[in-house]
């Protein structure tokens, strides 16, 4: 398997006017690895996909998508990424059927009928590709952005929330095919506020907070950093200086006098 990275963030910074979203961000994720980018809220998640799917230039720094620079050849940097985004963003008058002709057409490479069927029967979608996306459930556009996404023949999946209105069937589902996704040379950058499913599916985490890398590793090397129990949620509150939810929730029922 190919050890260099797919995806390569050196020195990256992004502003918006006086406040710095993200700040001298260095990030690698390689074939067969699934990392997690973790963060509270406002932490640059979202700034940093955009960043690195072109959708924002970064104001410093290089980023690389398959070895290529995405500032210098976007249209080439981006042919090795599928990105499926929060809530899964389709145009709802076409069908499942007619977003895998346009995403295949736009990228030169025609998807056979076999492969087709394969990849809608094993998302559970068969008997429902020819309708319109707009009478699709959101977990059902889920399942059909990931669909693009794996029939792409881009080597990196950028996943924002991806399991957001999955049921549990289907839930269990995307955990496995990101999981042989990686065994089998791709790889895949997740992103998600389900840390449970961040400790059960990814390799490695990579935790932001105010813009900066303020924690990377395994969840072992995570604990050792943080000095703190083992799962992933008292690891990240530990590192992304969050505030305990136990704390949290009673202190606001003391100021709402309850």
């Amino acid at each position: 398997m190919d050890s260099r990275p797919l995806l390569q963030l050196a020195g990256v910074r992004r502003a918006f006017g006086e406040r710095v979203a993200v700040e001298g961000l260095d990030l690698e994720v390689r074939p067969g690895e699934v990392v997690g980018l973790l963060g509270p809220n406002g932490a640059g998640k979202t700034t940093t996909v955009r960043m690195l799917t072109g959708l924002l230039e970064p104001d410093a720094g290089t980023i690389r998508v398959g070895g290529v620079d995405l500032g210098q050849d976007p249209l080439e940097a981006r042919r090795h990424l599928a990105l499926v985004p929060d809530g899964a963003p389709l145009y709802p008058n076409l069908s499942l059927d007619q977003h895998l002709d346009l995403v295949r057409g736009l990228r030169g490479r025609p998807l056979a009928g076999a492969d087709r069927d394969a990849v809608v029967r094993g998302l559970g979608l068969e008997g429902r590709s020819a309708e319109p996306l707009g009478g699709y459930s959101r977990g059902m556009r889920q399942r059909a952005a990931l669909a693009l996404a794996l029939t792409s023949d881009a080597p990196l999946l950028v996943l924002d929330e991806p399991l957001t209105g999955l049921d549990a069937p289907g839930a269990a589902l995307v955990k496995e095919l990101l999981r042989q996704w990686a065994d089998r040379g791709g790889a895949v950058l997740y992103t998600s506020h389900l840390l449970d499913v961040v400790e059960r599916v990814c390799d490695r985490m990579v935790i932001l907070a105010e813009g900066r890398v303020v924690a990377e590793g395994t969840l072992e090397e995570l604990t050792r950093q943080a000095g703190t129990g083992g799962t992933l949620e008292q690891v990240f509150t530990a590192l992304a200086r969050s505030e305990d939810p136990a704390a949290a929730a009673g202190r606001l029922l003391d100021e709402l006098g309850r």
